[in-house]
């Protein structure tokens, strides 16, 4: 008895673990499909991507779909043990250790993805330069996409402010810049915005997940160590539920 009630509590605490990680991942998960759709709208409008860029957002539905049922099973395993049910703790386990195969699953997407990050945004650099010359502060939507996706990533143009040279907006402003290269400072002359050097949007966006890699990395790794040892336990709970 004193076995199986020790066994009920740190299945408590593994799933409690879990419920908590697993709204963690389902947060991360949102932030990067709400992110990555802004940008890609942005670069899409510009160029045909390849399809390597789509593994961002794959990446963001997979965190968002773990995470929430992770939530779900921890709330499982907690009922489980509290009926002592075979039949739940066998879900339990099951879907636990299905989740588990899908994390080291994309924890190989996002090691593969992170090395091609540089390379595929370098490859877009010059037709997002060439449109933003091309476009910006004559065609309304594209400016707004940009004005958009600047201030709320802080950036300024893909890599810098030099991005926005020769674009309508700044010949017929007299040589200036956007806003955001100045730090939302109007007008942003060439002298601020060069001081100032603000960091174009696409290399932000490779900072952060640079990042957020590596939280969501230390974050799968502890959900993975609950995940083994709650297997464990579950199966344990499993094989001697409905004995006295």
């Amino acid at each position: 008895m004193c076995c199986k009630g020790f066994l009920k509590v740190m299945m408590f605490i593994f799933n409690g673990g879990i419920f908590l990680a697993g709204a963690a991942i389902l947060g991360v998960g949102i932030w990067v499909t709400v992110d990555s759709d802004s940008l890609m709208s942005l670069v899409e409008k510009v160029v045909k991507l390849p399809d390597e860029i789509f593994k961002l957002n794959y990446i963001g539905y997979m965190l968002i779909g773990v995470g929430a049922v992770l939530v779900i099973i921890g709330f499982l395993g907690c009922c489980g043990a509290i009926r002592e049910s075979k039949c739940m703790l066998l879900t339990f386990f099951s879907l636990v250790l299905i989740i588990f195969i899908v994390e080291v699953a994309g924890g190989v997407v996002l090691f593969v993805f992170n090395d091609e990050v540089d390379e595929i945004f370098n490859n877009l650099e010059n037709d997002v330069r060439t449109d933003i010359q091309a476009h910006y502060g004559q065609d309304t939507e594209i400016t707004e996409i940009w004005d958009s996706t600047m201030e709320q990533f802080r950036c300024c143009g893909y890599k810098n402010y030099t991005d926005f040279y020769g674009s309508p907006f700044n010949i017929n402003g007299g040589d200036i810049y956007p806003p955001p290269c100045c730090s939302g400072k109007s007008p942003c002359i060439a002298p601020a915005a060069k001081l100032l050097n603000i960091k174009g949007c696409f290399v932000k966006l490779v900072d952060l997940l640079e990042e957020n890699s590596v939280i969501i990395a230390g974050v799968a790794i502890g959900v993975a160590a609950l995940e083994i040892a709650a297997m464990v336990v579950s199966m344990v709970l499993y094989c001697n539920a409905g004995k006295k």
